[in-house]
This record gives structure tokens, sequence and C-alpha cells, in this order.
């Protein structure tokens, strides 16, 4: 399946419209490799995923010091974090064909904004409704756009060789920006109040912008660069202009048709399930209700963020070398004791320790083989909108356990039930994890053998 993009500037032989991201430079234009040029492109993307995985983390940090400012509740509060985390996940494949028809540095820029505006302007709220519109919508619509679609679409673009290592360190950055900077907005909330942190997620937004505008390359070949590790005679697929919108439709209606898509689907529905949606989004709460206060809290997920740093680009270097699925099957797996353990244990300092480190490795190890199995079942172009569909799915589960978990927890005063729950699901991933490309594919188009790697060319 071909995924087409952007809009016309020129016509080839046949009379199809291509972009300049499309035009094929020869032999002669292209210069050496130059690693300074890569670097840039990962760092730049690296930061924007990070402040905006930040802006997303940050209504668990405002759960409490809401209730107590405005007198909110804590399930309405929540329903308001799941709206922002389902709009993250749908926006997602859209942002990857809108990223392909207009570029990723627009794209980038535009959302980066949206999100800056509307969190600054939720500075003034009184109202529930308000927090809704700000921090629910207009922030689920820019955070979408600036998400691992994105580092998808990057690493596609730019890398041939070592995509699993790349993927994995600008996946990690989505969980660190998440964890890593909740010690400071707690800090700042404890300290200043409810706005102090929505100050400084709005501050980090508008300054990013600029430096995205200014520094971040929209191709290689606007380089005269290759893709890092692509042969002297790689050539970029060609593209025809197309409506984005038409784009991910046509994506999804393609992938729907085939098994591999669902399973990858549910599986990353569950990775969301425990992931942002419960620990992201009530571990503050769960350890207030063991009389642990929000900063020292925040500062043990801030320590699965440092964590998360390490083990998801370790799972981005184990899936250049290993088999994807039984990489799932140990994440999952292990994901799901670690949860089901949680409820049962002392709290102490030691315990919180222990479960950070463990749970922090495994955050979002799943991302790098996650793409790498949609890459082999969906090709290159196609990859990159298709994961954005099933990072939707990821968030669907987020937002089902963020709306959930407080429900629970104001009906049973417990989140006991909620964790088993989401243990329980973990196992069952690690199982369907293992189905992903064997059998049959009804409808299946061929697959493309340009990302490929020999540990997925055949079944285990």
């Amino acid at each position: 399946m071909t995924i087409p993009s952007a809009g016309p500037h020129r016509r080839n032989s046949h009379d199809v419209p291509v972009s300049p991201m499309n035009i094929r430079s020869t032999p002669s234009d292209r210069q050496p490799q130059r690693p300074y040029v890569f670097a840039l492109v990962v760092a730049v993307t690296f930061l924007s995923l990070l402040v905006s995985a930040g802006v997303r983390a940050t209504p668990g940090v405002l759960m409490m010091p809401l209730q107590d400012a405005l007198g909110w509740s804590r399930a309405g509060i929540s329903a308001t974090a799941a709206i922002g985390i389902f709009l993250y996940g749908f926006v997602g494949p859209f942002s990857a064909a809108l990223m392909q028809a207009a570029g990723i540095r627009r794209t980038l820029t535009g959302a980066l904004l949206l999100i800056g505006i509307s969190t600054g302007l939720s500075l003034g709220m009184t109202r529930p409704w308000q927090f809704l519109l700000t921090w629910g919508i207009f922030s689920g619509l820019g955070t979408g756009a600036v998400a691992m679609v994105l580092g998808a679409t990057v690493v596609n673009r730019w890398f041939v060789a070592r995509r699993g290592t790349v993927m994995g360190l600008l996946a990690a950055s989505t969980a660190t920006g998440s964890l890593l900077f909740l010690p400071a907005l707690a800090a700042l909330a404890h300290h200043y109040g409810w706005r102090a942190p929505v100050i400084a997620v709005s501050a980090a937004c508008l300054l990013m912008a600029p430096l995205v505008a200014w520094l971040l390359p929209e191709h290689p070949a606007d380089r005269g660069l290759l893709p890092h590790g692509a042969p002297d005679d790689y050539e970029p697929p060609a593209c025809a202009a197309r409506n984005p919108l038409h784009d991910a439709i046509a994506a999804l209606t393609t992938a729907l048709r085939k098994r591999d898509f669902w399973f990858l689907f549910l599986t990353f529905f569950v990775c969301g399930f425990t992931t942002n949606g419960l620990i992201g989004t009530h571990f503050i709460a769960i350890c207030a209700d063991h009389g642990i206060g929000e900063v020292p809290a925040a500062g043990y997920l801030a320590m699965m963020g440092l964590f998360d740093l390490f083990g998801t680009t370790a799972s981005g270097w184990l899936t250049d070398r290993l088999d994807a699925r039984w990489l799932l099957f140990s994440y999952y797996g292990l994901r799901g004791l670690s949860l089901i353990a949680l409820p049962f244990i002392d709290f102490s300092p030691e315990s919180l320790m222990i479960f950070g480190v463990f749970y922090g490795l495994d955050w979002i190890a799943t991302v790098p083989p996650t793409l790498r199995l949609a890459n082999h079942a969906f090709g290159d172009r196609a990859a990159p909108i298709v994961f954005g569909w099933i990072v939707f799915g990821h968030q669907i589960g987020a937002a089902c356990a963020a709306s959930l978990a407080g429900l629970l927890r104001q009906e049973q005063g417990s989140y006991q039930d909620m964790l088993v729950l989401a243990g329980s699901a973990g196992l069952i991933a690690a199982l369907m994890a293992l189905s992903i490309g064997r059998g049959p594919h009804p409808g299946a188009t061929p697959r493309s053998t340009t990302s490929q790697h020999p540990a997925q060319t055949e079944p285990a």
C-alpha cells in the first residue's frame, strides 16, 4: 500500500504531481554523511516529544491542587484528562498524514503553538468546562501531533539503519518527559498553586516552537544527504499529492483487513491502559491514599522516567537484533505481574523504589518492537500512519484507565481492583503478542521488505 502526500510542485514524466521531498538528487548532488545533522534532527525531535509529554502529564499533577483550590471532583478531573488522552491518540494518524503532506516542521511548529496558547488560556479558568476546553480538547489536539507518530515519521524518513535504537530513544522521551518533570511541576503546584506548573509547560511549548522552525530540516535531501545507513543507490519512495484526511482513512481501511493490525492495536491498548492512563495519571493519588505526599510520589514517577530512558533505548537496541514478538511477550508479562503485586506491597520507600526501577525500565519499552512489526506488516510509507492508528489504540486504553480508575476509587475508596484488572490485561497482551505475524492474513497485501529484520521475516 502506498500512502501519498505532499502538495504538487512539478510533474514527472508520468504527469504525477510530486513534491520537493520526492525530487531525486543525483549521486553528484549528495554529500558525505554528516553525523551532526542526524544528531540535530534526533535532538530537536526528542526535546519536542519531551515537552509535549510533560504537558500530557500535567493533569495528574493538577488533580489534587484543583480539587483543593476549586472544589472540583477527582472523577471530573480524571474525565477531562481522559478526553485529552483520547484526542492525543485520535489525532495521531491524521497528524502523520499531514506531516507527509505539509511537512514535519510546519506541522510540529503549529502544534506546539496550539499547546502553548491553549494551556496559557487555562490560567484564568474557574469552571470545569474551561478546563475541559483548554486541557481536554485543545491540548489533546495539539499533543496528538507531537506524539509517537512524530518519532515514527522522523525515523522512517531519516534512518535506514538502527531504526529500532533511534525509535527507542525517541519513545523514551515521551515517558521521560511525562515523569521526569513531575517533581518540579508538583513542587511548583505545592508552593505556588496550580497556576505555576501551567505557566511552566505553556512557556516551554512557546519557546520550543521557534526552535523547531529554525533548526529542524525537513528531509535528508535538504542537506544533500541520504538517510542514515542507506546505500548509495537509495531513492526515497515517490508520493503523489493527496489529501491527508483521505490518506489517514485509506490507511485505516486497508489495515483493518489485516489480522496483525488488530493484534498490534489491542496489545497497544493494554500498553496505554497500564501506563499513561493508570500509573501516569493516578500514581500520585494512589500514593496519597497510603499517606505519601505529592512531591515524594512525583519523585518516584521521575525515577520511573529516568529508568525508562535507559529501558526503552535498550529495547530499541534489542529490537534491531531479536524477535520483536518475544520482546513484547516479556514486556507485557512482567508489567502485568508488577501491577498485580503493587496493591499488596507495604508502600515503604524501599518497596516503591524497587517498583519504580522495575516499572520504569518497562514503561514504554513496547514502542520499538511494535513499530518494527508495523513496518514489517505495512511497509515504510504506510507504517507511520498505520502506527498512528495503533497509537490511537494506546490512547483509548489510557483514556479508559484514567476514567475507570477515578470512578472505581470514588466508589470503592481503593485502587486495588483497578490495579489487579490492569495487571491481568498485561498478561493477556503478553500471550497475544506471540500471535503477531503468524497464520494467514486474508486480503493482506504483500509486505515491504525495506525494513524487515531477519528475526521477523519468518515466524519463530
